[in-house]
């Protein structure tokens, strides 16, 4: 990574104030499974995918909008939210349920952390699943560089620090500045330390040991693997699209 690259880390959603990143390109981090579930649901012809911050703002748009072009999505806890379409398992968003459809989408951390991101320059979603894509576009990036970790709660989530860290190092082909702010050090020297074995590491964070009480270990395997799709989903006018 160049020096003049300007790029910090934040851990969670609530470890900022909005204003501090203002005229910044933030990149949203949920790996487990926020922003993996939106790559996939994109990479499987999805039109749009329109973040909502809780239930209610969910519930308002749902009802001025045409019911068969949407598609009400997310979850509480883990758990798919009653009465929507879909929850935020990955696997659930194939081409065939999502392919043409908007989808509005609901979850306990990623969506909050896109809301609040609402007043930067531009907003991307990363996942192991676009990494590639994601790094190749921030190389070209001209504004300061935010990558968001949506985190649990409030909480840091060790995977989404990881899949930070895995960024700055291919940004920097594996180097560090000396320069380079706290949060992007701490994050690059996790990634440095786990690299060798990611999916174990991420099968052993606290948050993936909530997930498999409640969903199993499918969604863990999926969201582990890295390079399957080119897709850079963008938030334009409130709907993040590619």
């Amino acid at each position: 990574m160049s020096s003049t690259i300007n790029l910090d880390v934040f851990f969670s959603a609530q470890s900022f104030q909005e204003n501090e990143l203002r005229n910044k390109s933030v990149v949203v981090i949920d790996v487990l499974r926020a922003t993996s579930t939106i790559v996939t649901a994109l990479m499987n012809g999805a039109k749009g995918v329109i973040p909502v911050e809780d239930m209610g703002e969910a519930s308002r748009i749902s009802q001025s909008v045409d019911s068969d072009n949407y598609l009400l999505c997310g979850e509480k806890d883990g758990t798919k939210i009653e009465g929507y379409d879909l929850g935020n398992s990955p696997l659930e968003y194939d081409r065939e349920t999502v392919e043409g459809k908007t989808l509005i989408f609901n979850t306990t951390n990623g969506t909050k952390a896109i809301k609040k991101s609402l007043g930067s320059a531009r907003i991307y979603m990363a996942s192991f699943l676009n990494l590639s894509a994601i790094v190749s576009s921030l190389s070209a990036e001209e504004n300061e560089i935010v990558l968001l970790c949506a985190g649990w709660k409030g909480r840091l989530a060790l995977e989404d620090v990881l899949l930070a860290g895995n960024i700055i190092y291919n940004l920097g082909d594996g180097q560090l500045p000396d320069d380079a702010n706290d949060g992007a050090k701490v994050a690059y020297g996790l990634y440095e330390k786990y690299s060798d074995d990611i999916r174990s590491v991420i099968f052993q964070c606290n948050h993936a040991q909530r997930l498999k009480n409640v969903v199993g270990t499918d969604d863990l395997d999926y969201c582990c693997q890295t390079d399957i799709t080119d897709q850079l989903p963008i938030l334009h006018d409130g709907i993040i699209s590619i």
